[in-house]
């Protein structure tokens, strides 16, 4: 038997039992080398790329330490963004299913207190959060973590980036030094290695090196004359790979929406992502381009990391970033999964010595190629093939997305074919559908029933 397989570990049946259910057979690199110390309850410091199977990694040696019986909150979990908490907390409870009753609560900010004040009355045994939000019931002390035994920092580098520390300061010293901790991060700056000395003891040291290699991302590199020039190379860029689904990377939140408002103004299907967003616009920004109905996102690095995206086409390096580690973590978000992706970088002369320290870091040369034909940009912008259908009802009001998909596909109705990603929240759920049969898909939901009444309806 492979020593890569999930059997050889120490996990309760149950556990096990569900990984086959869920097809988890074969470790990653970083399961393979941090589980068996994290089930061995040591402290982990990690370094890993989003998409190593890291959540995998600690959401099983928590759900294995978990006492189920003891209805406590045993273990807290820490992220930099309110998407990343929920992409983390999915994964938890899609790890534990097969075991009975186990709570896990996501506290993030973007949300009212009161629901979440409600929510921790009844008790949990899992936080997945954010330091700010996590800080805020501290201080009002309607979140106790006195029996956290566990303590997981998912993409720490990220959260000090963005100002957590503080708050991380305040949040560790409510907890018991009898703990585990354990550290993930894709790149680890002095800052990173100062807390780890701090906080954790004698911790086990894990490397993977990135997941992907050039057998499924194709690197580009391109010259601009100047600054100035950059914004028409992206769009010859465009133009010429057509891709579906990209993102495109800028080291400032105000160069991130000045991009996007660009890229809107010549017809091209664009939203940005960053940290001056409400959490509202967060929100049906990343359902839009999850569901494809959206091209291309703009986005700051602090702002997509922990993005759940399948199928990203491309990557698109507007600057190559400040520090080496971030852009190759960039690059390593297409081409996931041994599926095919391109990333494609434009550079100025004088950024000629980020590229030196590029080529080095990677050891390869990478070679400036031709700009694709100017007359790419005289013809018509492409377009995504979904558009997306916002209906004023969700969860609460009962809606399943096979309600939704029903609805769709009903008597005189669309095809399934035509039907994309159906999103779920509180109040609101989100449709994809074909684009060439949007108003009459519109149309079907607002004259027909779901649940037995009537929904409002519109194309965003």
């Amino acid at each position: 038997m492979s020593q890569s397989n999930f059997s050889t570990l120490n996990l309760s049946p149950a556990l096990l039992k569900n990984l086959v259910t869920l097809d988890y057979h074969a470790m990653t690199p970083v399961q393979a080398e941090a589980l068996p110390a994290i089930l061995a309850g040591k402290d982990v410091i990690a370094q890993a790329q989003t998409g190593s199977g890291k959540t995998a990694a600690f959401a099983l040696g928590l759900l294995q330490k978990l006492k189920v019986k003891r209805f406590r909150i045993q273990s807290l979990v820490l992220c930099p963004t309110r998407e990343l908490a929920d992409q983390v907390a999915k994964e938890i409870r899609k790890l534990g299913r097969a075991v009975h009753n186990i709570k896990v609560l996501t506290l993030c900010g973007g949300a009212p207190l009161g629901p979440q004040i409600g929510s921790l009355e009844h008790g949990a045994h899992i936080v997945v959060g954010t330091p700010g939000r996590i800080e805020d019931h501290l201080g009002k002390g309607t979140l106790s973590l006195g029996e956290v035994n566990l303590l997981i920092l998912d993409e720490a580098d990220r959260m000090l980036e963005m100002g957590f520390q503080s708050q991380l300061d305040t949040i560790i010293a409510s907890l018991t030094q009898q703990r585990q901790t354990l550290m993930f991060s894709a790149t680890f700056p002095e800052s990173i290695k100062k807390i780890a000395q701090q906080i954790m003891h004698q911790p086990v040291s894990v490397n993977v090196a990135s997941t992907h290699d050039n057998s499924t991302i194709k690197q580009h590199l391109f010259m601009a004359d100047n600054d100035g020039h950059r914004l028409q190379v992206l769009r010859l860029l465009l133009q010429h790979y057509q891709p579906q689904s990209a993102v495109v990377f800028c080291n400032t939140k105000i160069e991130t929406q000045m991009l996007a408002d660009e890229l809107s103004d010549y017809g091209y299907s664009t939203m940005a992502l960053h940290g001056d967003l409400e959490q509202r616009d967060r929100d049906q920004t990343l359902v839009r381009f999850v569901n494809k109905s959206i091209s291309i996102l703009v986005a700051t690095d602090v702002a997509a990391r922990g993005l759940d995206i399948e199928s990203l086409d491309a990557v698109i390096n507007y600057q190559i970033a400040r520090e080496i580690e971030v852009h190759v973590h960039r690059v390593g978000r297409t081409g996931r999964a041994g599926k095919q992706g391109i990333a494609l970088t434009i550079i100025t002369e004088k950024e000629k010595f980020k590229l030196a320290r590029l080529e080095a870091y990677l050891q390869q040369k990478i070679n400036v190629e031709r700009l694709p034909a100017m007359n790419l940009l005289d013809k018509a912008v492409y377009q995504p093939a979904m558009l997306t259908l916002q209906i004023d009802g969700g969860k609460k009001q009962k809606l399943r997305p096979g309600d939704i998909l029903g609805g769709l596909t009903g008597v005189n109705g669309i095809s399934g074919k035509q039907v994309g990603k159906i999103q779920i929240f509180a109040n609101k759920a989100y449709v994809a559908v074909a684009r060439e049969v949007a108003q009459y898909a519109m149309r079907k939901i607002a004259d027909g029933k779901l649940k037995g009444r009537n929904f409002r309806v519109r194309i965003i």
